[in-house]
């Protein structure tokens, strides 16, 4: 939306809602050899679009507003409670845990590193021959 409104031409253009896009067609068909009358046929399109739509606009204009207010005062929370709440406490988090990584890190350094040294230099003797016999 810019500052002039939104576009009331293209009113989803990331098709977000594409997927409850619903043609006549896609409801009602009629295979070969099972036709109704032109009139019905030609009639229950005109009765489904006039339906949908006026159905829809009624839908809309009644819950519209409420809706959209809704979903205002819901992204706004959602949006203050990941600024001031969420995003600080994971940072503090970060902090806090960086000073334990350090004291894990010197711990592994200390105890662990030379007993993998001995480990690996007690193995790296071993050679591994390999063959292949073809059957």
């Amino acid at each position: 939306m810019d500052k002039d409104g939104p576009d009331l031409d293209e009113r989803d253009p990331e098709d977000i809602n594409g997927h409850v896009r619903v043609l006549f067609e896609d409801a009602f068909a009629e295979p070969e050899g099972s036709h109704t009358i032109d009139g019905v046929w030609t009639c229950s399109y005109k009765t489904f679009w006039a339906m949908k739509n006026c159905c829809y606009i009624v839908m809309s204009v009644l819950c519209g507003g409420p809706c959209a207010c809704m979903w205002g005062l819901m992204f706004a929370c959602q949006s203050m409670i990941n600024i001031w709440c969420i995003r600080p406490c994971c940072r503090f988090y970060e902090i806090n845990i960086s000073c334990c990584a350090a004291c894990i890190r010197t711990t592994v350094q200390c105890y662990l590193n030379p007993f993998c040294d001995a480990y690996s230099r007690l193995f790296s003797n071993i050679k591994f021959h390999h063959e292949y016999e073809v059957v």
